[in-house]
């Protein structure tokens, strides 16, 4: 997997995956394995997001859950945008998705990656707020201008993943993506791949994690019996601190072999480098695992979501088995009956609930016998007689 660098360039990196890579298991391995990842993780992603949305519409919203649910479109975004291109890119072992491509998958992804981590950081200062109850403690435009400014700064710090990022070509129809850095860039891009790593994921995660196990040690050790409320928010400060920890475990492989291949004077094994990347997307798997396991919210809200989703099909059914013309009375009556237990049992009410008044009504009407010499509608007669 090794490229020769020339005599204008000082730094050689594949871009959007290793390529390159021999032998067949990394090539059918790692793509079924990011191909599970993704699947799992959009599916679970998209249930957080829709509880949070129900949960907005009934007015049981926070600020907390906007938050989670930015830090859940980000790694839907991951998931669905950014791992494809790793799966063509171990399958094919060349690059074949073109210029754009190769320039944007790697800005892309750490743009993403940058935003999540920013964005679980962000959520200390609203769960601050939430746990002390402050007035004033911010509304949906605190929450807008966060992230605005937050995916702002994570587009932003990533463009020299986009500017170095070219195609290179091995053959007649064969290229691999690389990120070459210039001589002239090469003090400059020393001290910023220093820098970058630090600011975007060491700093955020260690405030991260410090706040939350502060404020866990300060609710654990308050005197006096706790009160519901209090409860509460140390329950979702522990959902918060084991997000940001699994976020902060799963990344640090791909950190540290970026570090170490900019940094270092040599450069981490293939093996090492697949393992991290695949670590990414596993991270992006996590928040939702967690979320629908911890957090009573969250699971009260997927919960609710399946049963309205099976219970909108048992009523497409009831309506699928109402009364055609030509049927009786009572076994109209009938399907009404069954057609109501139905509904009622579907809002949470007992399903032995019946009407009184419409089964006397069908009961005495029942099985009716008429003679043959009598008019089953005398009134009609006497008005026509009048």
């Amino acid at each position: 997997m090794d490229l020769d660098q020339s005599k204008n360039e000082t730094f050689v990196d594949f871009v959007g995956g290793v390529q390159l890579l021999q032998g067949d298991g990394t090539r059918t391995a790692v793509p079924v394995l990011l191909i599970g990842l993704c699947v799992s993780g959009a599916a679970g992603n998209l249930l957080v997001m829709l509880t949070f949305y129900r949960d907005f519409r009934h007015a049981r919203g926070s600020e907390v859950k906007a938050l989670l649910a930015a830090v859940a479109a980000a790694d839907l975004a991951i998931l669905l945008l950014c791992a494809p291109v790793r799966v063509v890119t171990y399958y094919r072992r060349s690059w074949t998705l073109g210029g754009f491509a190769c320039s944007t998958a790697d800005w892309f992804q750490h743009a993403c990656v940058v935003a999540k981590t920013l964005t679980l950081a962000t959520t200390s200062r609203a769960q601050h707020h939430a746990a002390a109850a402050a007035p004033g403690g911010g509304g949906p435009t605190w929450i807008h201008g966060a992230l605005a400014f937050i995916w702002g700064v994570s587009a932003t710090l990533p463009i020299p993943q986009f500017l170095f990022a070219s195609l290179r070509p091995l053959g007649a129809d064969t290229f691999v993506c690389v990120s070459e850095t210039p001589v002239c860039a090469a003090e400059a891009m020393g001290l910023f791949y220093k820098v970058y790593p630090a600011l975007t994921f060491a700093l955020p995660a260690a405030f991260t994690l410090a706040y939350h196990v502060k404020a866990l040690h300060a609710a654990v050790n308050r005197g006096g019996p706790a009160r519901a409320g209090t409860r509460r928010q140390s329950k979702v400060t522990l959902v918060l601190l084991c997000v940001s920890g699994a976020n902060a475990l799963l990344l640090l492989p791909e950190w540290s072999a970026f570090t170490w291949t900019r940094l270092g004077h040599s450069k981490p094994p293939a093996g090492l480098a697949v393992f991290a990347q695949v670590l990414v997307y596993a991270g992006s798997c996590a928040p939702p695992a967690i979320l629908m396991t911890m957090y009573d919210d969250v699971r009260r809200g997927v919960a609710a979501l399946w049963f309205a989703a099976t219970c909108r099909g048992a009523g497409r059914a009831a309506v699928r088995g109402c009364p055609k013309s030509g049927e009786n009375g009572a076994e109209a009556g009938a399907h009404v009956g069954a057609a109501a237990a139905g509904e009622a049992s579907s809002q949470g009410e007992p399903q032995d609930k019946t009407f009184p008044d419409v089964e006397h009504f069908w009961t005495g009407r029942r099985n009716t016998h008429v003679e043959d010499d009598q008019d089953p509608v005398p009134w009609e007669r006497e008005e026509k007689m009048l």
